[in-house]
């Protein structure tokens, strides 16, 4: 098999318009960080990653993002391929003002047309998990030869239907997100729009080497430690390495109480000794579906120059894991992982090339 190649990369989130304007951001610990104000029973405050465009059509301002986005990862190079629109929220946002009606067929068309897409459009929709499933599913293309390039695209951008839907379980946190912290209460929500270009016909710094997607429904809004334990095992063994061989962890840890100690304890299951751990919910809130391909596309980039997010609360000890305050030396593979609604445990092995 031809390996995969991360050819290209782009993303805007929080943190800033681009992966330099991001990359800044993060170094200075600073995200656009604003609050929503929700009505009914958990009315209140609740702290949003948004991005920092701000445009009164909701369409436009998407739009402009998916163009952005793209272009960064220099998708025009390959409008022939396969495109992999990753999403939990289609255009809900666009619905709920009234500019337009929920139709997923319509939304994929218009992501399409925004980009003058030729080729191939399919959309992943598994929650959080999308992008990550998504990467899995250019995986399978690739690895067949029945593409050679693909872009993978995950969006999710403002809407209140999401954040009502986590505020009414309960999930968010009034103050901020605490990975793998002592006083996590919750998660805090994110945009986002990120594209990884994966290409058997060019090379690039990062390889995708293999990955999992395990689902256990026993507990639809969480997750399970057997199957983080057991993602992990069928990472490695897609991916041909040993647990041993891996020398970063992007763990999900969005600092929920429950999932995060899951997500601790099935990890100390699959590994003798745990690698260092990584987390980016804290630098750019949970950004669902586009979460996966998001935080691949932004810590790639750290591990390129030396960037990397600052912690700024007690890790909880309990946990008998901690996440790294500084980039480990010599990364030569990591896992990336998303943990999503559904029961839906997806991770990824990239290995530098």
């Amino acid at each position: 098999m031809s390996p995969i190649y991360f050819a290209g990369r782009g993303l805007a989130c929080s943190l800033g318009l681009g992966m330099e304007q991001a990359l800044a951001n993060l170094r200075q610990g600073g995200a656009h960080i604003t609050q929503v104000t929700l009505p009914g029973a958990m009315a209140g405050d609740y702290p949003f990653h948004a991005i920092p465009l701000s445009q009164a059509d909701w369409n436009e301002r998407a739009r402009d993002l998916v163009q952005r986005v793209a272009a960064e990862a220099g998708a025009q190079q390959i409008r022939d391929g396969v495109l992999l629109i990753a999403t939990s929220s289609f255009d809900i946002g666009a619905v709920e003002r009234g500019v337009t009606q929920m139709d997923y067929q319509a939304f994929a068309s218009k992501v399409a047309a925004w980009l003058e897409w030729t080729g191939p459009v399919h959309v992943v929709n598994t929650a959080c998990t999308s992008s990550l499933n998504a990467l899995l599913a250019a995986q399978a293309l690739l690895r067949g030869g029945a593409a050679t390039d693909v872009l993978v695209l995950g969006i999710e951008l403002d809407n209140r239907l999401t954040l009502c839907g986590f505020a009414a379980l309960q999930l968010l946190s009034r103050t901020s997100s605490k990975p793998f912290g002592a006083q996590r209460d919750g998660l805090v929500l994110g945009e986002a729009v990120a594209a990884l270009r994966l290409s058997t016909r060019e090379t690039g710094r990062w390889r995708l080497a293999g990955g999992a997607n395990v689902v256990d429904g026993m507990q639809p809004t969480g997750a399970a430690v057997t199957a983080v334990s057991e993602m992990c095992r069928q990472a490695l063994s897609d991916s041909g390495v040993t647990a041993g061989a891996i020398d970063l962890i992007k763990v999900q840890a969005a600092g929920s109480p429950g999932n995060d100690a899951a997500e601790a304890q099935g990890l100390r299951a699959a590994f003798d000794v745990v690698p260092p751990l990584v987390s980016l919910k804290a630098a750019m809130g949970h950004t669902m579906g586009a979460s996966g391909a998001a935080e691949i596309a932004l810590l790639t980039a750290c591990l390129e120059q030396g960037a990397w997010p600052r912690l700024s609360y007690e890790s909880d000890p309990d946990l008998g894991v901690t996440l790294a305050t500084n980039p480990p030396k010599n990364v030569r593979r990591m896992m990336a992982t998303i943990l999503g609604f559904g029961g839906s445990h997806a991770t990824v092995v990239v290995e530098r090339a």
